[in-house]
Parts: structure tokens; sequence; C-alpha cells
């Protein structure tokens, strides 16, 4: 299996060497030369499989040539030992035709611990083979940032540096990372958005002295071994369901477009989806995009689901890359007209394309609120990220988006204790935190300071990077 960038000046590089480039040097994406496809019956048999023995199934399909599906699998099962359900991502019926999926059983109650553990596992073999060292430097919206620094503190060829938009994550979110003290792993507060930091980590990337000189790598979503992990739980809780023999829908709520592209990888992997169903918050960017086929950039708003509070959604670019036909020089022009403007549109053949396998939908706090609530009536006490997907998934069944009889399911992203203000405030209950963090609000903080620059950051790194 080989990679190439979706501006057409990178690759084709293999497995590892593209996890370890996170970002490609032309300032595009990873993504497979070719996407491995599965039979009706090969999908079929998976269904016995245990979650482990699934994810090595799948993702040993995108290291063909490198990893093996045994040492997938192995690497797997240590990686989802510590989940706290034993089904690692369970699925659970809510109302009609939609179920919810449980997706924060791992160690920081949110979904991006099913990439980070591996990652984390993945970075350990790569690094050990290749005898390099790295500072990996990402950007968070909230969850991302604790799953990465829970995932690679202590570990030894890694430094790690997550920038977060000082005081727009929950309490929770920052108490996660910042509690984290462990040497070689900060927590840096930056005075901006997401969309600062994002630019920030992009920025440092496409410095290439810079980069080279620290071995920067990525663990957010902009490098392709972050979604693969996260590839497995579409086809766990679709086979669950009836796949390959029943079709299913899936609302995702996201911002910056990571999760709900691992769905569409699942689609051209082979598995029978109908329809993806993009949930958005205020910060509507992917939403406006469907209805009028126009990508411009707003001022981001705070809102009650803050790691959707994105107006600059990078998986996108993967998106566009398929849309275009694979051409390279087509994104890059379009990157950088959106870079230097905040917008772009796409020809009417491209959106026809996008619209028949996406749909989107938008949430308002207060009708987050609502949702929170009408669950909770339910028996469901849902977080504000996975009650905007919910809302999503019951829009779409009641206008025909998702025709009568296709389940749908929603990803719940987080848990509900995450977001402790907006559940108490809907439900009139405060959830709990797990046992494992029961004590979560009364660890001392660690944390850095960074003004939204890449030169602020890019020297509090070279400061702060141990000599290992």
């Amino acid at each position: 299996m080989e990679y190439i960038s979706t501006r057409g000046q990178d690759g084709p590089l293999g497995y590892e060497q593209a996890l370890l480039s996170g970002l490609a040097r032309d300032g595009g994406l990873y993504l497979p030369v070719s996407y491995p496809r599965f039979g009706t019956d090969e999908i079929r048999a998976m269904a016995g499989l245990s979650y482990a023995e699934l994810a090595g199934r799948i993702m040993a399909r995108f290291t063909d040539g490198e990893i093996g599906e045994a040492e997938m699998t192995a690497m797997a099962a240590d990686a989802y030992a510590g989940f706290t359900d034993p089904r690692v991502a369970p699925l659970k019926p809510l109302s009609g035709d939609i179920h919810v999926l449980e997706l924060f059983h791992g160690p920081t109650i949110a979904f991006k611990d099913y990439a980070m553990q591996f990652l984390s596992r993945a970075f350990d073999r790569a690094l050990r083979s290749a005898g390099r060292q790295a500072v990996i430097l990402g950007a968070t919206s909230g969850d991302t940032g604790s799953a990465a620094l829970e995932a690679f503190q202590g570990r030894g060829a890694v430094d790690i540096f997550i920038l977060f938009p000082e005081g727009r994550v929950s309490p929770v979110q920052q108490r996660q990372m910042t509690s984290v003290d462990a040497p070689g792993a900060h927590a840096v507060a930056v005075g901006g958005d997401f969309d600062d930091c994002q630019a920030i980590v992009k920025s440092l990337f496409n410095d290439h002295g810079f980069r080279d000189k620290v071995g920067l790598s990525a663990v957010n979503s902009i490098n392709w071994a972050r979604l693969m992990p996260q590839i497995v739980y579409y086809f766990k809780a679709a086979l669950e369901l009836g796949a390959p023999d029943r079709k299913v829908a899936f609302s995702v709520p996201t911002g910056n477009f990571g999760n709900v592209f691992a769905g569409y990888v699942a689609m051209q992997m082979g598995l029978p989806v109908a329809k993806l169903i993009i949930a958005s918050n205020r910060n509507d960017i992917l939403t406006r995009f469907f209805e009028n086929g126009a990508m411009q950039r707003e001022t981001v708003t705070p809102s009650l689901s803050p790691s959707m509070d994105i107006q600059v959604s990078s998986n996108f670019e993967r998106l566009l890359f398929e849309l275009l036909g694979r051409d390279g020089a087509k994104v890059a022009d379009i990157m950088a007209r959106f870079a230097e403007t905040g917008q772009f549109d796409l020809p009417e053949d491209a959106m026809t394309a996008a619209r028949s396998q996406f749909a989107a939908y938008r949430l308002d706090d207060d009708g987050t609120l609502a949702e929170i609530k009408a669950s909770a009536a339910e028996g469901m006490v849902l977080d504000p990220h996975s009650a905007v997907g919910v809302s999503a998934a019951r829009r779409a069944v009641a206008d025909g988006t998702v025709e009568t009889g296709v389940p749908v399911i929603a990803l719940a992203c987080a848990h509900p204790a995450k977001f402790e203000g907006a559940v108490t405030e809907a439900t009139g209950m405060p959830p709990a935190l797990p046992p494992h963090l029961a004590d979560l609000m009364n660890r001392p903080e660690k944390m850095l300071n960074a003004a939204a620059s890449a030169d602020a950051v890019r020297e509090l790194v070279l400061g702060q990077r141990r000599d290992i």
C-alpha cells in the first residue's frame, strides 16, 4: 500500500513513512493510492470477529507490505485492553430506527481514544524500526488533546505538544490535558480559537527546516493513520445491524470532517452505507457547503459543543480530492484560494456527487439542550456533541433523507460528564465521571502558554523538547 498527497506533489510513500510525516511536504494530506475493497462475502465473514480481530482485518489492508494482519490485531488488542466495556464500542437502541454508538469507553472518555491508543503503539513501532525520535505537535478543540497526551505520555522517543484555545474547552477537557504530568508531555494554552491553533500547526509543518530539525510529526486527523482506526467502528456497528445484507446510515457530529471521512472510507471499502449525515452546531460551515455549494469561512462562535467550534475543516481537503477526480493540482489551487479569500465553490457535478453520499444539518444551543432533555427522557443521557448527532439523525428520518427501514447509527463521541454544565442545565442532574476519573477536578494542573503565532510556538518547542 502506498500513499500520495491530495496536492499531487508528494509521494508515493509507504505506510510508516506517511505515519511519521503526518502532513505532506506540499501542504496536502496523505491518502491511499487506492482504497482496498472487501467483497460481500468477506464483510459477512467479519460478523464473528472480536473488535481487535476486526481492527486487524481492516487496518492491515492499509499496511500491506509492511505490517501483517496478525501483528495489527495484536496491536489493536493491546490498545483496547483497558477500555471499560468489553464490547469496546457498544451499540444501543434509542428509538425507532435510531441507534447510538457509544464511543466513550476509553481512558479519556471520548472517541479520540480509539485512534490515539492505537496510534501511540504504531509510533513506537515505526520510530523503533527507523531509529528515530519525534516531536508530535497537535491542535485540539477539546478531546484530541487529552486523548493524545494520555496515550503518548512517558514514551521515550516522543515529546508531545498539544495546543488548545485558552478558555474555549470545557473544564473537564482542560483538566484532562493539564493533569498529565509526565516527561515530554505538554499542554499549551494558546490565546486564540481552534482555527488559530490548527493554522499554527500547519505553518510549522510547512517550515521544513524546523520540521526536519525536531523530527516533527502529527496526531491530528491530518495524519492518515489517525483515521484508520476510526474506520473500524463503522464496520463494527453496521455488522451488528445486519450488514452487508442490510444498508445503514450514520449521523456524525463533526467539525474537522475527520470522523465522518472515516465513514466515507468505509463506504469505499464496500460497507453498504445509505447516507452519511453531517451534524453541525452553530459553526455550520459544512452544512452551508452542502446546502449552497460554497465553502465560506466565518467567525468561530463559542457553543455548548466546543469540539465542533471550527470554521476550517482540515479533512475536507480529502473529500475535495475525491470530488475533483483526484486532481492534486486542482486541489492545491482551490486550497490556495481558500487560504487567501476564505471561500471557494465547486462545480455542480461535484456537488451532485457529494450530495448523493452526504446530508447535513445544524443545531443551535437551545436545540442541543432540548435534545439532551428529550433523549434523557428516553433513557439515554447524551453530551452536547452527541445530542447534535442524534438530532440530525431524527430529522434525517423524519424528512425522508434516510428511507424507512434503514437504521441510523448516531455516533456518541463523548461521555456526558465531559460537559457537566450543559447536561445539568438540560436534565437537572449532574452526570458523574467514571470511577477512574472521579478525582479529576482535584488533580494539579501543569500547562504552558503561548501567543497565537507560529514563531511563539516554534520557540516554545525548541526550548522545551528533551535531548532524548
